[in-house]
């Protein structure tokens, strides 16, 4: 499937330089002359870019193909790293962030929506597997090239050559994505007005809202996980720096080996259940990163959460059409992009709510609170799934 390997090259391409931030920021503000809480500037105006663009993506894609918009998205991505690498403003560097955003936010909204139409369980997550082996691969590139000795205007340099030779092979494959970002499907008979149409339609919008919750909360305990585990690890639970950070890039391994592994399972088992299964997993494992308790037992805890969390977004966009209906296709779409546009602001709000919990009190409440997240999570599930299965059974069953 040529669109298949197409989709998993950009996620593996763009990912290089979307993990790198957090290595090359010292470097940055220090040459921008601005505090380190600037960071908070350049994340936020980064997040709203890459909602905008997820939300315009269903537009967008009434208008363009596939393979336009996701050559388009990368080509945004290297200019934006190409100015960055240049530029001792930082009004201009975060207005990068943001031209970085809108790139990214558009292509990963396009490649779920077509994923979420024409790839199963197996690609879908082989798909975002990519991504997580180029957040992987990017920071060992940049520390390797800041040990060398090269500046960080160097290692953006490199990022933007190396995506424009991604735009360049995104533009000559455009035609790869073949057929609509979302399934066509011949529309039936009209439905009456009546009061069973309207129930279903609320349950639908039910659906649609609950997974929009649940994609938020969801990405969130991920980055939560990655983001605040070292503190946790250290601070909390008295391990060695050293050992602490392996943790953590195991923590992240998790999460490409249970995309590359569920996938498979869920389609020979069957999608709902493994996603099921893997959202209460992912409050199990957060119980045990709180149980009091040597060091070991919280790395356990966290491995679990990264192999339990690594297939529910990717399963979560291949049974949007389920969920939401498919009788347009452009709604299946539309959905896809809220989807990926509310686990981005998850993945930005949610970690810092965790880290004014973790200054108020200690970094052992870390695990506390992502295991009242991953309760929490557990219930919006169910609810989701409640509402979907009152939109029709019929819908509901084709995939799973």
């Amino acid at each position: 499937m040529r669109a298949f390997r197409f989709s998993c090259i950009t996620y593996l391409g763009v990912a290089l330089p979307g993990s790198t931030l957090g290595l090359l920021w010292p470097s940055v503000r220090v040459s921008l002359h601005e505090p380190v809480s600037a960071l908070g500037i350049f994340l936020a105006v980064g997040v709203a870019a890459s909602v905008m663009a997820s939300a315009a993506t269903g537009p967008l894609l009434s208008k363009l193909t596939v393979g336009a918009l996701v050559a388009s998205g990368a080509a945004l991505v290297s200019l934006a790293l190409g100015t960055e690498a240049t530029t001792s403003s930082f009004l201009v560097f975060a207005s990068c962030s943001a031209l970085f955003s809108l790139g990214f936010g558009a292509l990963d909204s396009a490649l779920n929506a077509y994923a979420a139409a024409h790839f199963g369980p197996r690609h879908t997550n082989w798909m975002h597997a990519s991504y997580g082996l180029g957040a992987t691969v990017g920071p060992l590139v940049v520390t390797a090239m800041l040990t060398d000795g090269l500046t960080w205007r160097w290692a953006m340099g490199v990022m933007c050559f190396l995506e424009a030779g991604l735009t360049l092979v995104l533009v000559l494959g455009r035609a790869s994505w073949r057929g609509p970002a979302s399934p066509a499907h011949e529309p039936g008979p009209r439905a009456a007005a009546g009061p069973a149409s309207r129930r279903s339609r609320r349950g639908s919008a039910g659906a649609t809202s609950s997974a929009l919750v649940f994609s938020a909360v969801e990405t969130g305990i991920e980055s939560a996980a990655g983001i605040w585990g070292y503190l946790f690890l250290t601070s909390g639970r008295g391990m060695p720096h050293s050992l602490a950070g392996v943790a953590v890039s195991a923590y992240w391994a998790m999460m490409f080996v249970g995309r590359a592994v569920l996938g498979p399972v869920a389609e020979r088992f069957g999608t709902r259940r493994v996603l099921g299964i893997s959202v209460v997993g992912v409050a199990a494992s957060a119980a045990v990163m709180a149980m009091p308790g040597p060091a070991l037992l919280a790395v356990t805890g966290m491995m679990a959460l990264g192999l339990a969390a690594a297939p529910i977004f990717p399963l979560l966009t291949l049974t949007t059409a389920e969920r939401s209906g498919t009788a347009e296709a452009a709604k299946t779409t539309r959905t896809v992009a809220l989807q990926v546009a509310a686990s981005t602001i998850g993945s930005a709000a949610l970690p810092a709510g965790v880290g004014v919990v973790i200054g108020a009190t200690n970094a052992n409440a870390l695990a506390l609170s992502l295991l009242f997240l991953g309760i929490g999570t557990c219930g919006v599930y169910g609810v989701m799934t409640y509402l979907g299965r009152r939109d029709g059974p019929e819908v509901l069953g084709r995939r799973a």
